[in-house]
């Protein structure tokens, strides 16, 4: 998911890429339909119609458009949904085989989800001859630059711990929509940071974006989903 995120933004704006990123609902509220069972009401997925809406409205208007940079984002789509789906799974799983079948808590998620990374990531390192041109850099001799990788560290901590914590208490479906509500300003900040070109038509993709935000929210507090709007169905071998 990460890695497949970097060279989607070789080639694409942030505005775009985060706009795109939509189209992940798409493939999680499937996933969770087909392995999870999961079913919901018609604000979700007029929800999920007005993102779908917003991404399809900033590629049609996206002037730097490439053929490369959208492949690798809808890959990055796959992996995304992959991710959510299989980890929301996993908790599942590694609660029934708990003493006491007790949940795990957010920091032993954290400490498992990014210990099963090392073996992912070390032969990568050492057949690239990363590890140790990084010891060498003159950079990490540099006070800012620890403080800014102290920073980094913190802050990607920080969205672990609330994302996983989040992740455990819903469904995977509502994690992603739930997640898209950051796209809107990343994509403002996008747009003045980068130089990205505003123009109308991508603004109203934005704008899309932020409402269909703000119909789930509305979904989510209002009677409709009071009266069950997300259902567990029978439907996939990880239906509950």
């Amino acid at each position: 998911m990460v890695w497949s995120s970097f060279f989607s933004l070789r080639d694409l704006g942030v505005p775009m890429v985060t706009v795109l990123k939509n189209l992940t609902n798409l493939l999680t509220i499937s996933g969770d339909w087909w392995l999870h069972g999961k079913t919901y009401g018609p604000p979700v997925w007029a929800t999920l119609a007005l993102m779908t809406a917003s991404a399809l409205c900033g590629a049609a208007t996206d002037l730097a458009f490439s053929a490369r940079g959208y492949g690798w984002q809808l890959i990055n789509c796959g992996f995304t949904a992959a991710y959510s789906l299989c980890l929301r799974g996993a908790m599942d799983r590694a609660q029934s085989a708990t003493v006491g079948r007790r949940r795990l808590n957010e920091l032993s998620m954290v400490f498992y989800n990014n210990l099963l990374s090392v073996p992912l990531i070390a032969p990568l390192t050492l057949a690239n001859g990363e590890l140790l041109r990084v010891w060498a850099d003159p950079a990490l001799k540099d006070p800012r630059f620890a403080a800014a990788a102290l920073a980094s560290a913190g802050l990607a901590f920080g969205i672990s711990f609330a994302s996983l914590w989040f992740l455990s208490t819903t469904t995977a479906t509502t994690f992603s929509l739930v997640g898209s509500l950051n796209k809107v300003p990343v994509a403002l900040v996008g747009l003045l940071a980068f130089g990205a070109p505003a123009t109308p038509q991508n603004v109203a993709s934005i704008g899309v974006g932020l409402a269909a935000s703000a119909v789930f929210v509305l979904a989510k507090a209002g009677p409709v989903a009071r009266g069950g709007g997300e259902r567990g169905g029978a439907r996939g071998k990880g239906a509950r």
